[in-house]
C-alpha cells in the first residue's frame, strides 16, 4: 500500500500507522512518498516530499512540482500495482492524485479528513467520488461527513494517544530557564511559518517581560534547520544571533517545553493539541498579509481556527488566526491569563474536557486495521468501520 504525505505534519501522522502495519500485518508492504518519520517507521521510501510544507499563496509556486510528482507516482503504480492508497492530509495535493489512482482499482482511505466544514462544504461531491473512506481526527467530523453521504470514522488523534513520561520530561527540561512566568514560543514546522512568525513571537514575549520582569521563555524549533532560520529571521546570520535576554532556543522537545511552561504562544496547528494534552493554555497565532486576512473572512466558514476551540465549539483559548497586526494584542491576551488565576484554572479545566473527547482511541491501531481490511478486499463501509473501532477499543 502507498502512503503520500506532503508536509511534516502528514509525515508525523502517517509514521505510527506504518509502524503498526509493520508490526501486526507483515503481509502488507508500506511504500511511501513522505518524510523521515515515515522512513524510520519502516516504509520503503519512493521519494522525500514532506521535509517542509507550504500553505496559502506561497504554495502556488509548488503546482508544477506537485503535478510532476503525481505523474511519477502514477507511472510507478502502473508498474507496481497497489491495493490501497492512504493520502495523508494536504487535500490540494492529494485529491488530484487520488482521482487518478482510484480508476486504476486502488482503494482510497484518507488519513485526516479534509476540513471542508471550515471552508469548502461544496467539495463534498468530489470527496464522495474519489474516496472510499475518511479516517477523521476530530470527534465531530464523523457525523458531518456521514450525514453528507461519505464513509467516515473518528479514529482519535495521534497527539492525544499514548501516555507521557513526566519524569523524563522533567529531566529534559532541567536546563531550561528558571524565571517565572514561563512562556513557550512555537514558530511552526514549516519554514514559511517560521519566517512569518518568529519576530512576532519575540515581540510578544518582550511585552510580557516588560510587564512581568522575571518572565523567561524558550523557543522550541521543530528541527535544527528551523532553529537556524529563526535566528536568521530575527536579524542574525545563519550561524545564529544571540536571542534576547530571558529567551533560550531548544530543538524538537515540544512535550518537555509544554510541561515546563505556564503558557504557550504558538503558530496555529497540531501543537495546540500538544498544549491541550497537558492542559496548558495557548495563544494561537498565524501571521499573514492583510490581503489573506480579508480573503479568509470571505472564505472560512467555521467560527474558530484553533483546534481546541474547534473541538470545544466555543472560544476557550485566544486565537489570532489569521492575523496581520502587531504583537500588542497577542501579549495582552497572554498577560490576561497569566495575571488571572481564576481564568487560568478555568482554561486548564476546559482544555482537559477537550482532550477527554479523544480518550480510548488509538488512531494508529484503528487506521492500520482499516487499511488491512481494505487491502484484503473486505468491506470498509460505515458499519465495518464501527466494528473495527469497537474491536480496537475492546
Amino acid at each position: 500500500m502507498l502512503f503520500t504525505a506532503q508536509e511534516p505534519s502528514g509525515d508525523a501522522h502517517a509514521a505510527p500507522v506504518i509502524a503498526r502495519l509493520r508490526a501486526e500485518y507483515p503481509d502488507i508492504e508500506p511504500v511511501a512518498f513522505g518524510g523521515p518519520r515515515m522512513e524510520a517507521a519502516g516504509a520503503t521510501m519512493l521519494g522525500r516530499t514532506a521535509d517542509d510544507g507550504v500553505m496559502g499563496l506561497a504554495g502556488a509556486t509548488k503546482v508544477l512540482e506537485v503535478r510532476a510528482l503525481h505523474n511519477r507516482v502514477v507511472e510507478w503504480v502502473r508498474a507496481n500495482p497497489i491495493a490501497v492508497h492512504m493520502p495523508v492530509d494536504s487535500p490540494s495535493a492529494n485529491f488530484p492524485l487520488s482521482a487518478r489512482l482510484r480508476p486504476m482499482g486502488v482503494k482510497i482511505v484518507n488519513l485526516v479528513a479534509p476540513q471542508l466544514w471550515a471552508w469548502a462544504p461544496w467539495r463534498i461531491r468530489k470527496v464522495r467520488r474519489i474516496s472510499d473512506a475518511l479516517l477523521c481526527l476530530l470527534p465531530f467530523e464523523e457525523q458531518w461527513f456521514r450525514s453528507r453521504g461519505v464513509t467516515a470514522k473518528f479514529v482519535g488523534h495521534p497527539v492525544l494517544s499514548g501516555t507521557l513520561d513526566f519524569n523524563a520530561l522533567d529531566r529534559q527540561s532541567a536546563d531550561f530557564p528558571k524565571g517565572a512566568p514561563r512562556v513557550l514560543l512555537l514558530a511552526g514546522s514549516r519554514s514559511s511559518e517560521v519566517r512569518n512568525n518568529a519576530q512576532l513571537l519575540l515581540d510578544a514575549f518582550s511585552i510580557i517581560k516588560r510587564n512581568l520582569p522575571l518572565a523567561s521563555a524558550i523557543v522550541v524549533a521543530s528541527n535544527e534547520a528551523n532553529a537556524q532560520l529563526f535566528r536568521k529571521v530575527i536579524g542574525g546570520s545563519v550561524i545564529g544571533r544571540p536571542l534576547p535576554m530571558g529567551v533560550q532556543m531548544e530543538v524538537g522537545c515540544i512535550d518537555a517545553g509544554v510541561s515546563w511552561c505556564d503558557i504557550a504562544i504558538a503558530v496555529s496547528g497540531t501543537v495546540s493539541l500538544d498544549c491541550a494534552r497537558q492542559a496548558k493554555p495557548v495563544v494561537g497565532i498565524y501571521r499573514t498579509s492583510l490581503l489573506e486576512v480579508l480573503g479568509a473572512k470571505l472564505v472560512l466558514r467555521a467560527p474558530y481556527r484553533l483546534l481546541p476551540n474547534i473541538v470545544a465549539g466555543r472560544r476557550i483559548v485566544p486565537e489570532f488566526v489569521p492575523y496581520a497586526g502587531n504583537a500588542g494584542p497577542i501579549a495582552g491576551a497572554a498577560l490576561e491569563l497569566l495575571t488571572n488565576r481564576v481564568r487560568m484554572q478555568r482554561t486548564r479545566d476546559e482544555l482537559k474536557a477537550v482532550t477527554a473527547a479523544f480518550a480510548g482511541r488509538d488512531p494508529a491501531r484503528i487506521s492500520a486495521a482499516v487499511v488491512a481490511r481494505a487491502a484484503r478486499g473486505e468491506s470498509i463501509d460505515n458499519a465495518a468501520l464501527d466494528l473495527v473501532v469497537d474491536e480496537c477499543r475492546g
